[in-house]
Protein backbone atom coordinates (compact mmCIF):
# COMPACT_ATOMS: atom_id res chain seq x y z
CA UNK A 1 0.00 0.00 0.00
CA UNK A 2 1.41 3.48 -0.83
CA UNK A 3 2.52 5.83 1.98
CA UNK A 4 -0.76 8.55 2.80
CA UNK A 5 1.23 10.44 5.40
CA UNK A 6 0.91 13.77 4.75
CA UNK A 7 -1.99 13.44 1.99
CA UNK A 8 -4.99 15.87 2.47
CA UNK A 9 -7.99 14.03 2.67
CA UNK A 10 -9.93 17.35 2.44
CA UNK A 11 -9.05 20.68 1.04
CA UNK A 12 -11.49 24.01 0.91
CA UNK A 13 -10.17 26.30 -1.84
CA UNK A 14 -10.75 30.32 -1.05
CA UNK A 15 -14.37 29.03 -0.42
CA UNK A 16 -17.26 31.84 -0.02
CA UNK A 17 -21.05 31.05 0.93
CA UNK A 18 -23.63 33.59 0.60
CA UNK A 19 -27.64 33.41 1.62
CA UNK A 20 -28.87 36.77 -0.35
CA UNK A 21 -26.66 39.61 1.07
CA UNK A 22 -25.52 37.50 3.99
CA UNK A 23 -21.84 36.33 3.77
CA UNK A 24 -21.73 32.80 5.70
CA UNK A 25 -18.01 31.94 4.75
CA UNK A 26 -15.76 34.41 3.96
CA UNK A 27 -12.77 32.76 1.23
CA UNK A 28 -12.27 29.59 3.38
CA UNK A 29 -8.73 28.20 2.88
CA UNK A 30 -8.40 24.77 4.46
CA UNK A 31 -6.55 21.47 4.10
CA UNK A 32 -7.15 18.44 6.63
CA UNK A 33 -4.46 15.53 6.28
CA UNK A 34 -5.43 12.07 6.04
CA UNK A 35 -5.74 10.64 9.54
CA UNK A 36 -6.16 13.65 11.32
CA UNK A 37 -9.05 15.07 13.54
CA UNK A 38 -9.94 18.23 12.89
CA UNK A 39 -11.87 20.16 15.39
CA UNK A 40 -14.49 23.00 14.17
CA UNK A 41 -14.96 25.12 16.89
CA UNK A 42 -16.46 28.63 17.25
CA UNK A 43 -19.46 30.13 18.76
CA UNK A 44 -23.28 29.55 17.09
CA UNK A 45 -23.70 31.03 13.76
CA UNK A 46 -20.06 31.24 12.77
CA UNK A 47 -19.97 29.05 9.70
CA UNK A 48 -18.71 25.39 11.18
CA UNK A 49 -21.42 23.59 10.54
CA UNK A 50 -21.96 25.06 6.95
CA UNK A 51 -17.93 24.19 6.49
CA UNK A 52 -19.03 20.40 7.71
CA UNK A 53 -22.04 20.23 5.36
CA UNK A 54 -19.82 21.31 2.41
CA UNK A 55 -17.34 18.20 2.67
CA UNK A 56 -20.46 15.88 1.72
CA UNK A 57 -22.02 18.48 -0.35
CA UNK A 58 -24.93 19.00 1.47
CA UNK A 59 -24.47 22.77 1.30
CA UNK A 60 -22.56 23.72 -2.22
CA UNK A 61 -20.07 26.60 -2.40
CA UNK A 62 -21.28 30.11 -3.47
CA UNK A 63 -17.53 30.54 -5.00
CA UNK A 64 -14.37 28.45 -4.97
CA UNK A 65 -13.65 24.80 -4.53
CA UNK A 66 -13.65 22.07 -1.70
CA UNK A 67 -12.08 18.84 -2.62
CA UNK A 68 -12.59 15.73 -1.25
CA UNK A 69 -10.03 12.28 -1.57
CA UNK A 70 -8.44 14.48 -4.63
CA UNK A 71 -11.63 15.46 -6.54
CA UNK A 72 -13.93 18.62 -6.23
CA UNK A 73 -17.09 17.47 -5.14
CA UNK A 74 -18.80 19.14 -7.84
CA UNK A 75 -17.05 16.03 -9.89
CA UNK A 76 -18.45 13.58 -7.64
CA UNK A 77 -21.59 12.01 -8.01
CA UNK A 78 -23.58 13.28 -4.80
CA UNK A 79 -24.44 9.79 -3.84
CA UNK A 80 -21.42 8.37 -4.22
CA UNK A 81 -19.80 11.09 -2.27
CA UNK A 82 -21.93 10.56 0.73
CA UNK A 83 -21.93 6.97 0.83
CA UNK A 84 -18.20 6.99 1.39
CA UNK A 85 -18.28 9.41 4.23
CA UNK A 86 -19.25 8.46 7.73
CA UNK A 87 -21.53 11.14 9.04
CA UNK A 88 -22.46 11.56 12.97
CA UNK A 89 -25.58 13.81 14.42
CA UNK A 90 -26.59 14.60 17.39
CA UNK A 91 -28.84 11.51 19.02
CA UNK A 92 -27.66 9.47 16.31
CA UNK A 93 -29.76 10.84 13.40
CA UNK A 94 -30.83 6.72 13.70
CA UNK A 95 -33.98 5.82 11.71
CA UNK A 96 -36.83 4.81 14.15
CA UNK A 97 -38.72 2.47 11.76
CA UNK A 98 -35.37 0.31 11.34
CA UNK A 99 -33.76 -2.06 14.14
CA UNK A 100 -30.65 -1.08 15.41
CA UNK A 101 -29.13 -3.56 13.09
CA UNK A 102 -30.66 -1.93 10.23
CA UNK A 103 -29.57 1.27 10.93
CA UNK A 104 -25.83 0.21 10.89
CA UNK A 105 -26.30 -2.15 7.86
CA UNK A 106 -27.71 0.68 5.93
CA UNK A 107 -24.97 1.93 3.84
CA UNK A 108 -23.33 -1.62 3.20
CA UNK A 109 -26.59 -2.70 2.26
CA UNK A 110 -27.07 0.48 -0.07
CA UNK A 111 -23.60 -0.66 -1.47
CA UNK A 112 -25.22 -4.38 -2.30
CA UNK A 113 -22.91 -6.25 0.60
CA UNK A 114 -24.25 -9.27 0.68
CA UNK A 115 -26.48 -10.83 3.33
CA UNK A 116 -23.77 -12.67 5.55
CA UNK A 117 -21.11 -10.16 4.86
CA UNK A 118 -23.26 -7.25 5.86
CA UNK A 119 -24.77 -9.48 9.06
CA UNK A 120 -21.05 -9.76 10.31
CA UNK A 121 -19.91 -6.31 9.85
CA UNK A 122 -23.16 -5.30 11.96
CA UNK A 123 -21.94 -7.45 14.65
CA UNK A 124 -18.66 -6.49 14.35
CA UNK A 125 -19.29 -2.62 14.41
CA UNK A 126 -21.50 -2.95 16.96
CA UNK A 127 -19.22 -5.08 19.35
CA UNK A 128 -16.92 -2.37 18.62
CA UNK A 129 -18.85 0.19 20.27
CA UNK A 130 -20.00 -1.86 22.79
CA UNK A 131 -24.02 -2.81 21.86
CA UNK A 132 -23.58 -6.82 21.61
CA UNK A 133 -25.53 -7.74 18.28
CA UNK A 134 -26.86 -10.81 20.30
CA UNK A 135 -28.63 -8.08 22.68
CA UNK A 136 -29.14 -4.75 20.55
CA UNK A 137 -29.54 -6.01 16.48
CA UNK A 138 -32.91 -6.69 17.10
CA UNK A 139 -34.23 -3.42 19.51
CA UNK A 140 -35.56 0.35 17.87
CA UNK A 141 -33.70 3.43 18.49
CA UNK A 142 -36.44 4.14 21.35
CA UNK A 143 -35.55 1.35 23.67
CA UNK A 144 -32.00 2.49 23.95
CA UNK A 145 -30.76 5.53 26.32
CA UNK A 146 -29.25 8.72 24.21
CA UNK A 147 -25.62 7.69 24.71
CA UNK A 148 -26.42 3.89 23.26
CA UNK A 149 -28.15 5.74 20.38
CA UNK A 150 -24.97 7.94 19.86
CA UNK A 151 -22.90 4.79 19.68
CA UNK A 152 -25.38 3.19 17.25
CA UNK A 153 -24.78 6.41 15.57
CA UNK A 154 -20.80 6.04 15.04
CA UNK A 155 -21.17 1.99 14.41
CA UNK A 156 -23.08 2.87 11.60
CA UNK A 157 -20.93 5.90 10.56
CA UNK A 158 -18.30 3.44 10.24
CA UNK A 159 -19.95 0.06 8.55
CA UNK A 160 -18.99 0.90 5.41
CA UNK A 161 -15.27 1.76 6.08
CA UNK A 162 -15.11 5.12 5.17
CA UNK A 163 -11.78 6.88 5.20
CA UNK A 164 -13.87 9.77 5.96
CA UNK A 165 -16.06 10.83 9.49
CA UNK A 166 -18.03 13.90 9.64
CA UNK A 167 -19.30 14.75 13.21
CA UNK A 168 -21.83 17.51 13.89
CA UNK A 169 -21.82 18.02 17.86
CA UNK A 170 -23.01 14.12 17.87
CA UNK A 171 -22.43 14.52 21.91
CA UNK A 172 -23.75 17.76 22.75
CA UNK A 173 -27.47 16.61 23.76
CA UNK A 174 -26.00 14.23 26.49
CA UNK A 175 -25.66 14.54 30.00
CA UNK A 176 -22.23 15.08 31.48
CA UNK A 177 -20.86 11.68 31.93
CA UNK A 178 -22.48 10.15 29.57
CA UNK A 179 -20.83 12.23 27.35
CA UNK A 180 -17.70 12.44 28.72
CA UNK A 181 -17.39 8.88 28.55
CA UNK A 182 -17.85 8.71 24.98
CA UNK A 183 -15.60 11.48 23.66
CA UNK A 184 -12.83 9.33 25.76
CA UNK A 185 -14.37 6.02 23.60
CA UNK A 186 -14.68 8.09 20.32
CA UNK A 187 -11.44 9.40 20.73
CA UNK A 188 -10.26 6.29 21.37
CA UNK A 189 -11.49 5.01 18.28
CA UNK A 190 -11.14 6.90 15.75
CA UNK A 191 -7.06 7.06 16.36
CA UNK A 192 -6.85 3.15 16.77
CA UNK A 193 -8.71 2.51 13.33
CA UNK A 194 -6.52 5.74 11.78
CA UNK A 195 -9.69 7.89 10.50
CA UNK A 196 -9.70 11.45 9.33
CA UNK A 197 -12.38 13.17 11.35
CA UNK A 198 -14.06 16.54 11.12
CA UNK A 199 -15.77 17.11 14.43
CA UNK A 200 -17.91 20.41 15.66
CA UNK A 201 -18.34 21.77 18.72
CA UNK A 202 -18.38 24.93 20.64
CA UNK A 203 -16.95 23.38 23.48
CA UNK A 204 -13.31 23.77 24.16
CA UNK A 205 -12.74 20.94 26.44
CA UNK A 206 -14.13 18.63 24.11
CA UNK A 207 -12.04 20.22 21.10
CA UNK A 208 -8.90 19.70 23.30
CA UNK A 209 -9.21 16.12 24.20
CA UNK A 210 -10.40 14.76 20.97
CA UNK A 211 -8.73 16.97 18.35
CA UNK A 212 -4.94 16.84 16.73
CA UNK A 213 -5.95 20.11 15.65
CA UNK A 214 -8.35 23.00 16.35
CA UNK A 215 -9.76 25.42 13.82
CA UNK A 216 -11.46 28.05 15.54
CA UNK A 217 -14.01 30.24 13.59
CA UNK A 218 -15.26 33.29 13.67
CA UNK A 219 -18.13 35.23 10.79
CA UNK A 220 -17.21 32.67 8.69
CA UNK A 221 -13.04 33.07 8.57
CA UNK A 222 -10.65 30.59 10.45
CA UNK A 223 -8.86 33.06 12.94
CA UNK A 224 -6.39 30.21 14.13
CA UNK A 225 -5.84 26.68 13.53
CA UNK A 226 -3.16 24.88 15.79
CA UNK A 227 -2.42 22.05 18.07
CA UNK A 228 -4.10 21.53 21.38
CA UNK A 229 -1.79 22.56 23.21
CA UNK A 230 -0.29 25.69 20.85
CA UNK A 231 -4.68 26.38 21.09
CA UNK A 232 -4.22 26.49 24.47
CA UNK A 233 -0.83 29.27 24.67
CA UNK A 234 -2.76 31.71 22.34
CA UNK A 235 -3.30 35.11 23.16
CA UNK A 236 -6.18 36.18 20.64
CA UNK A 237 -9.12 37.08 22.27
CA UNK A 238 -11.57 34.35 21.19
CA UNK A 239 -9.61 31.86 22.28
CA UNK A 240 -8.74 33.05 25.63
CA UNK A 241 -12.55 33.69 26.09
CA UNK A 242 -13.23 29.93 25.14
CA UNK A 243 -10.58 28.95 27.93
CA UNK A 244 -12.33 31.48 30.41
CA UNK A 245 -15.69 28.92 29.75
CA UNK A 246 -13.48 26.53 31.53
CA UNK A 247 -12.40 28.36 34.19
CA UNK A 248 -15.76 29.63 35.12
CA UNK A 249 -16.78 26.31 35.10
Amino acid sequence: MADLKGVNEVEFRSVDYRIGDALILDKLDLAIARGEVLILLGESGCGKTTTLKMINRLIAPSSGEVIVAGRSTIDWDVIELRRSIGYVLQDGGLFPHFTIGENVGLVPKLQNWNISRRNARIAEMLDLVGLPAAKFAERFPHELSGGQRQRVGVARALAADPDLLLLDEPFGALDAITRTNLQKEFAALVRELGKTAVFVTHDLHEAMLLGSRIALMDKGRIVLQDSPANFAASDLPLARAFFDTITLN
